[in-house]
C-alpha cells in the first residue's frame, strides 16, 4: 500500500461522494484498506464509516483495533451506529456493544430491530472467555421433519442471506429447538428430497455447553477435524456454533493482552493514533511507579556502599545475579500462568506451588550459582568472591522461583490481573532480595575478601 493511500482517503472523505469512498476502498485489498481507515483521524473515521452503506461499513470495522470502532460508534449518531451493528455477526456486534458505555448500549440497541438487539443483550451477557460468549448465531438450522427438497429450496432461496453463515453443516433440531443431529451438506444434496433429514442425519452429534471455558473448547478442537461445534444450553436447545477461527483469535487476544500486561502496558490497548497525552499518561502512570520500586532496590545497595567500596569486583556480579534470578522468577510466572488458565491451580494451592518450586530453585540455583561463582572465582582469583556471589545466586534463586510461582496465585486471590506478576514487582522483589544477600554475604566476610586481593 502507499503510505499517502490514507491522506488520499481523508481527502475523499472531506470533499468526496458516498460512491467514491466506496468506489476508493474497493480498489484498495482488504489489508491496505483497513490501515488506511485506521490510521485516518478520528472525526475523518467517523464520518467515512458513517457514509459508506452499512454492510460495507461493517465489513471494514471488522478488521479495526477495538478502541477505534468504540470511539467511532460513540461519535456517529444512535441511527447510524445501529444501522451498522445489525449488519456485524451477531458474536462481533456483541463484543463491540460490550466495549461501550452502558448509557451508549442501550440508546443504540434501543434504535436496533428488536429480535436483533435481544440476540446482542443476550450474546454480550456472556464471559469472552466461555463458549457462550465466542459463537455465533448464524446457523443452518432445520426441524428433523423438514424433507429434503425443501431444506435444498430454502438454502437457494436466500443464498445471500446465507453466505457468512457456516453453511458445511446443517444442525437439526427438534419442535422445542433441542439438537438432535448434524448434517453434511453432500449427504443433503445426494439424498432423494422426499425424504426427511431425520432419517439421514448423524445422531449424538459432538456439542458444548455455553459455559465451556476456552480451555476446553482448545481440548477438543485439538482432539476433531471439524471447523465449528454447535452450543447449547442445559437443556441442550441449539444455541449457535463456535468456529475455530473465533477460538483461535480469542486465544491470541488473551495472550497478547498478558504480554502487554508484562511490559507495563496496563491502561488498556495503546495504539500510535491515540491522543499524545492520553498514551504518555497511561505510559507514566507505570513508569512512576516503577520508580518507586526501583529507589526501594537501589536502598539495598546504598546501605551498604562500603562493601561495595573494598570489593569492586561485586559491582560487576551485581547485574548478572539480578538478570538471572529474574529469568528464574519469569519461567516461574508463566508455568503458574499457564496453569491458571488450564485450570489445573487455584489460587489457594500457594503453599504447594512454592514447595514444589523452592525444590526446584535449588537444584538450578545450584548449577547457576557453581557456573556464576567459579566465574567470579576465575577473575578475582580468590574462591571466597566465587563463594559469596554462587552461594547468594542459589538463595536467590529459589527466592525467584518461589515468589514468580505464587505471586500470579495471590494476585488472582485478589482479582489483580496474574500478568502483572512478571513485571516490576517481580523484578524488584528479585533485585533487592540478590542484592541483599551478596552484599550482606560480603559484608560478613569482608575481612577474607580484602585479605584475599
Amino acid at each position: 500500500m502507499q503510505d499517502d493511500a490514507w491522506r488520499e482517503l481523508e481527502a475523499l472523505v472531506e470533499t468526496g461522494s458516498p460512491t467514491a469512498l466506496a468506489d476508493f476502498l474497493d480498489g484498495l485489498e482488504y489489508e491496505d484498506r483497513t490501515v488506511a481507515v485506521a490510521r485516518l483521524p478520528e472525526d475523518a473515521r467517523t464520518k467515512l464509516l458513517a457514509a459508506l452503506d452499512p454492510d460495507d461499513a461493517a465489513e471494514i470495522i471488522g478488521g479495526l483495533p477495538d478502541s477505534q470502532v468504540t470511539e467511532a460508534f460513540g461519535n456517529m449518531s444512535v441511527a447510524e451506529a445501529a444501522r451498522i451493528v445489525e449488519e456485524l455477526p451477531s458474536h462481533h456486534a456483541a463484543d463491540v456493544v460490550s466495549e461501550m458505555e452502558p448509557e451508549r448500549a442501550a440508546e443504540i440497541l434501543e434504535e436496533m430491530d428488536a429480535a436483533d438487539a435481544a440476540e446482542v443483550r443476550a450474546l454480550a451477557a456472556y464471559d469472552d472467555d466461555v463458549a457462550g460468549g465466542l459463537m455465533r448465531t448464524e446457523l443452518l438450522e432445520y426441524d428433523a421433519d423438514m424433507a429434503v427438497g425443501d431444506v435444498v429450496a430454502d438454502l437457494q432461496g436466500n443464498a445471500e442471506r446465507y453466505e457468512d453463515y457456516d453453511v458445511q453443516y446443517v444442525y437439526v433440531v427438534d419442535s422445542a429447538g433441542r439438537l438432535r443431529g448434524v448434517l453434511y451438506l453432500r449427504d443433503l444434496l445426494l439424498t432423494a428430497p422426499w425424504r426427511p433429514i431425520g432419517e439421514i442425519m448423524l445422531t449424538e452429534p459432538l456439542f458444548v455447553d455455553d459455559t465451556a471455558s476456552t480451555e476446553e473448547l482448545r481440548s477438543i478442537f485439538d482432539s476433531i477435524t471439524f471447523n465449528a461445534v454447535p452450543v447449547v444450553d442445559s437443556d441442550q436447545r441449539l444455541l449457535g456454533v463456535v468456529r475455530r477461527s473465533a477460538l483461535q483469535e480469542r486465544l491470541a487476544e488473551r495472550s497478547e493482552h498478558d504480554y502487554l500486561m508484562t511490559q507495563g502496558i496496563v491502561g488498556g490497548e495503546e495504539l500510535r493514533s491515540m491522543p499524545m497525552l492520553l498514551r504518555s499518561r497511561r505510559r507514566l502512570s507505570w513508569l512512576s511507579a516503577n520508580i518507586v520500586l526501583n529507589f526501594i532496590a537501589a536502598s539495598v545497595i546504598a546501605a551498604n556502599e562500603h562493601v561495595l567500596q573494598q570489593v569492586i569486583a561485586l559491582a560487576i556480579f551485581l547485574p548478572i545475579l539480578s538478570d538471572m534470578s529474574g529469568c528464574s522468577g519469569n519461567q516461574s510466572v508463566a508455568v503458574s500462568m499457564r496453569e491458571l488458565s488450564l485450570g489445573l491451580v487455584v489460587p489457594r494451592e500457594a503453599l504447594r506451588v512454592a514447595l514444589k518450586e523452592i525444590v526446584l530453585g535449588a537444584i538450578n540455583g545450584t548449577v547457576l550459582g557453581i557456573l556464576v561463582g567459579g566465574a567470579a572465582w576465575a577473575y578475582s582469583g580468590t574462591p571466597w568472591l566465587g563463594f559469596v556471589v554462587g552461594f547468594a545466586l542459589l538463595l536467590n534463586t529459589m527466592i525467584a522461583v518461589v515468589v514468580g510461582g505464587t505471586l500470579p496465585l495471590i494476585m488472582k486471590r485478589f482479582d489483580v490481573d496474574p500478568a502483572l506478576a512478571s513485571g516490576p514487582l517481580l523484578t524488584t522483589v528479585t533485585d533487592m532480595c540478590g542484592f541483599f544477600l551478596v552484599l550482606t554475604l560480603a559484608s560478613h566476610m569482608l575481612p577474607l575478601l580484602i585479605g584475599a586481593e
